[in-house]
């Protein structure tokens, strides 16, 4: 989940500052306990999405995990295939005992689109009947699902005929989105319609590392854009075809995306790098938050796209804007670089075992920043890469209480989703990054699910909300 670079900026903001950090968190006062400061109703959850923990799937990815670089060096590492990851397709009522022995009172979740639809105009009844049991399943256990529509994968005939680069995709992922409302609205309030657009347009149309596995950064970013327009029709369906309020609290609805923000600052005090830092910034970290304020896709960088496009239904499409948080990167300029600068951790600094910066100062920093939106925010994915298990529970620790320290200063931050519930397959890196609260014995044939000591800390948080974390029965197993 490192990133390249995204999306608005005309040629003249080129010479600005980045987006100014919000003060340290190390000046505040002490802070009263995360009961009396984080709203009644905080979410504390864990997340995670149907291509890394079903198993089973047959998508753009399963595809993909199949083959090699021109070079024949493997798409994914050790040649990994998903194959039955973590086995949760069949295994899920063990999953949300899980849930229920953290004390998490919500789970986000992901559905997964090539199972529901398998073949252009093939609906699967079957699957959508299992994913609503899911849904009741949650829900009778207090647990709030948040479902994420489309979580990367497509389904291989959309694929086929080109995917995102393809327009009538948007036509596509509009009528899936309207058969999904209608079958699980009556379950479900909380809706991500997607995962991270930037970073799929990065991976997969920018650096090639991810299907369909092209390096064009001018169809990078028209794909972005058809990504933000698929989002305002999506945001449409749920909200005129989800009509049950599930939980009673007013609302039908609660639409939001993902978006995966990342701190950049300038490597040095040049002004080259400076400006990439704000260049890379704007393209990453802005373009996403700025259309549900404008109504506008605006997009300017010179020789790749010009876009300023009034798109329907954008405006106020959110009702919330999720953040994904994981780690800074330091920014030098590089014109010889096709981005046109690199991003890498400075020396020293600690790192998880993906050698991302671990600077838990960088989520206060983008809930402060984001807060200003004035939309809710929900912390929709943190969490770290750590075979051992031995540095999550601080890591847990020091990002929560960033979360708290920002809604003590007013942000309205309404739930926190670590990442993830289960050691899971992580796209590129394959099985080897262990990112669960759990982990998975991948050589086990019931993929046996084990506590690792960040458990204890999520419980922990957890009875400071209030929250009851309930002991583990062999259905956890």
């Amino acid at each position: 989940m490192s990133l390249i670079h995204a999306a608005k900026i005309a040629l003249g903001s080129l010479v600005s500052e980045p987006h100014p950090p919000a003060p340290s968190r190390s000046a505040l006062a002490p802070l009263p306990p995360a009961q009396q400061v984080l709203p009644s109703g905080f979410l504390l959850g864990a997340a995670t999405a149907s291509h890394q923990v079903e198993g089973g799937n047959d998508n753009d990815w399963s595809e993909w995990e199949k083959g090699s670089y021109p070079d024949g060096k493997p798409h994914i590492k050790h040649q990994d295939v998903s194959g039955v990851a973590c086995d949760s397709w069949n295994r899920f009522a063990g999953d949300v005992a899980l849930l229920r022995e953290l004390g998490a009172n919500a789970y986000r979740l992901s559905l997964e689109w090539s199972r529901l639809e398998p073949e252009e105009g093939t609906w699967n009844e079957a699957v959508a009947d299992r994913y609503l049991e899911w849904m009741r399943m949650l829900r009778a256990q207090g647990i709030q699902p948040m479902v994420t529509l489309n979580h990367f994968t497509l389904p291989r005939w959309v694929a086929a005929q080109g995917g995102w680069a393809n327009e009538k995709t948007v036509e596509w992922i509009t009528a899936y989105t309207r058969r999904v409302a209608r079958k699980l609205g009556a379950e479900v309030d909380l809706w991500c319609t997607l995962n991270e657009p930037n970073v799929l347009m990065a991976f997969g149309y920018m650096k090639g590392e991810w299907p369909p596995g092209l390096s064009d950064g001018k169809l990078g970013l028209h794909v972005l854009a058809r990504q933000i327009r698929a989002h305002a029709r999506m945001a449409r369906e749920l909200r005129e075809h989800d009509t049950v309020d599930a939980d009673g609290d007013g609302h039908a609805t609660r639409v939001g995306i993902a978006h995966h923000v990342r701190i950049f600052q300038p490597a040095t005090r040049s002004p080259m790098d400076r400006v990439m830092a704000g260049f890379t910034d704007r393209l990453f970290n802005q373009l996403l938050v700025d259309v549900n304020r404008t109504g506008r896709i605006q997009i300017s960088v010179p020789g790749m796209a010009d876009l300023d496009e009034a798109v329907p239904d954008l405006k106020g499409s959110y009702d919330y804007l999720g953040l994904n948080y994981y780690s800074r990167d330091m920014v030098r300029a590089d014109f010889k670089s096709p981005t046109l600068s690199r991003q890498y951790v400075a020396e020293g600094r600690p790192v998880n075992d993906l050698g991302w910066d671990i600077y838990p100062e960088g989520l206060y920093q983008a809930l402060k920043r984001y807060g200003r939106a004035g939309l809710p925010i929900y912390i929709t994915e943190n969490g770290m890469a750590d075979g051992k298990g031995d540095r999550r529970p601080g890591f847990l620790r020091e990002h929560f209480e960033a979360v708290v320290h920002a809604a003590h200063e007013g942000v309205d931050v309404r739930g926190y989703f670590h990442w993830s519930l289960l050691d899971n397959f992580e796209w590129a890196e394959g099985f080897e990054p262990r990112f669960g609260l759990f982990q998975v014995d991948y050589s086990s044939p019931d993929r046996t699910r084990t506590p690792t000591p960040a458990v204890a800390t999520f419980q922990e948080l957890a009875r400071g909300l209030g929250l009851d974390p309930q002991a583990r029965t062999d259905d956890a197993a």
